[in-house]
């Protein structure tokens, strides 16, 4: 564990805001411990609407400048890259995560700014990125730790549709490389198409979004059939649903898991808790799904047990007026609330041997 991450902590661990709490999920309580090169921790965040305050005319942005819209100010700015900061720090324990998906970041700015000018800085994260078509100009993009993920190559998947050639959406990336047992990781970050405009009418996108990335994996294990994958996002749907099920080709883990197939972690948990809250309602819509061999206690990389969490801490909830518990958002609507995201993060660890 590097010297300062302790020094980091401690000033965190002193703040009433970042008090330990047991997840509501089923899993056992949070770790905080560090994890050397025997483990990695790997996050994904949706952090709501992470914009920048300058004017983009290439994109409807229009909402998140100073003098209009929702009046997003610097010091609005700043107070949200803090506050995930502290966020992504908490998530570390005394070691930062390695591997960091999210979505919702306006640009390369916003992506330097919460990198390389808050505490984050100390982790000295890489940052991955593309701007997308997305008419609002969102996208997805990887922090990662050299020492942690040794980046090999990547890749952004424009995603295009033939019933909808207007349509923009965020592209998907797929980034792969080795970790430091020397065993390579492929990981794909995903925010596909929301529901906006209704869930029935919608869901042929999130659905060719979903058989592009199965199409993508399998052509992964075509050329390199022990391929270990790792697939996170905001699908913008649950794990029951068709685009997630059948899209992406689901299996359900009853048996010992194959290393071809893919397992959603998030099935466990969907019935007991959430991600994100819509008309006082909890549901799962970020997601980690992993390839059977990630599942295989016996190989050099596996998933943690019951390392899958939801990061739920007192400090990311918010009690809306009709007593119902929700993400302390940014905005509700036009009113400036001044919390995180609408999200919550969620987290797990892999075991290196």
């Amino acid at each position: 564990m590097p010297f300062w991450w302790g020094w980091v902590m401690l000033s965190l661990i002193q703040t009433p805001l970042l008090a330990w709490q047991k997840p509501f999920s089923a899993s056992e309580s949070f770790d905080p411990e560090p994890r050397g090169d025997v483990a990695i921790r790997i996050a994904f965040y949706n952090v709501e609407n992470l914009f920048d305050y300058f004017d983009d005319s290439t994109t409807l942005d229009d909402q998140y400048l100073p003098y209009q819209g929702n009046y997003w100010t610097k010091k609005r700015y700043e107070a949200k890259l803090q506050r995930l900061s502290k966020t992504i720090m908490a998530m570390g324990g005394w070691e930062a995560p390695g591997i960091i998906g999210l979505c919702e970041v306006e640009n390369r700015y916003v992506l330097n700014s919460l990198a390389h000018f808050t505490p984050l800085r100390k982790a000295d994260y890489q940052i991955i990125h593309k701007d997308s078509p997305d008419r609002r100009g969102i996208d997805v993009a990887l922090l990662y730790r050299r020492e942690k993920f040794e980046v090999i190559d990547y890749e952004f998947y424009e995603v295009t549709f033939p019933f909808d050639p207007e349509g923009r959406t965020r592209d998907v990336l797929h980034a792969y490389g080795k970790l430091p047992n020397k065993d390579t990781l492929h990981v794909f970050v995903n925010h596909w198409p929301s529901k906006f405009g209704g869930a029935f009418e919608t869901e042929p996108k999130r659905m060719f979004v979903a058989q592009m990335v199965r199409q993508k994996v399998d052509s992964i294990w075509k050329q390199y059939p022990k391929a270990h994958i790792l697939i996170m996002g905001d699908l913008n749907d649950e794990p029951d649903a068709k685009s997630v099920k059948e899209g992406l080709g689901i299996s359900t883990l009853n048996t010992k898991p194959e290393r071809q197939n893919l397992y959603n972690l998030m099935e466990e948990i969907q019935y007991l808790t959430g991600t994100h809250s819509f008309q006082n309602k909890w549901s799962v819509i970020d997601h980690f799904i992993l390839s059977g061999g990630l599942l295989q206690s016996e190989q050099s990389t596996s998933l943690k047990p019951r390392s899958l969490k939801i990061f739920n801490q007192p400090y990311l909830i918010m009690t809306g007026a009709t007593g119902a518990k929700r993400p302390f958002r940014t905005y509700q609507g036009p009113q400036y609330l001044g919390g995180y995201s609408d999200h919550l993060p969620i987290l797990l660890d892999l075991i290196l041997r």
